[in-house]
């Protein structure tokens, strides 16, 4: 089976930087263990990255979350140190969701990273809504949310939508 390891959004300004959090510091090393398994088995590994110009603030988005983060080319925008491996796909999306997942051929998708409650749910439902008989899981042990109860309501919700947490 195909299998396919989705790692959202791992970049600095969502774990150390200006929208930085705890939780999302804490989820890193078991990020890397998951990406490593998956590489281990010959599974293939895509990064999504967060993607903004330096109009951000300008923009729909940047007018709703008026903090700039992954802007081009800065190191808030770069997937942080140790957990982008070598080979792997990198997608820079501007917004929460990737539109272009129709051009994969998707197997069974699992999804890890930043932020649950955003990014992670957003490619999730429309990977599920692309591909409604493949499996697509989330390991929320390797997400994290803008909050803790946040995250926990992306959790249920992505359930409720048959999104399988492992």
């Amino acid at each position: 089976m195909n299998r396919t390891l989705i790692v959202v959004d791992m970049q600095n300004d969502f774990i150390d930087g200006t929208l930085g959090t705890k939780e999302a510091e804490k989820i890193v090393p078991k990020v890397k263990e998951k990406i490593d398994e998956y590489i281990g088995r010959g599974d293939e590994v895509i990064y999504t990255r967060d993607t903004h110009q330096t109009d951000y603030l300008t923009t729909n988005e940047g007018k709703h979350l008026p903090v700039e983060h992954c802007i081009e080319g800065t190191h808030g925008w770069e997937i942080a140190d140790g957990v982008y491996r070598e080979g792997c796909r990198i997608i820079n999306k501007p917004a929460f969701g990737h539109t272009g997942w129709a051009d994969h051929e998707f197997e069974e998708v699992e999804l890890v990273g930043l932020c649950t409650d955003i990014c992670v749910i957003s490619n999730a439902l429309l990977i599920k809504a692309l591909f409604p008989e493949i499996r697509v899981c989330v390991d929320p042990e390797c997400c994290a949310g803008v909050t803790p109860e946040s995250h926990e309501a992306a959790i249920l919700t992505m359930k409720m939508c048959q999104v399988d947490m492992i």
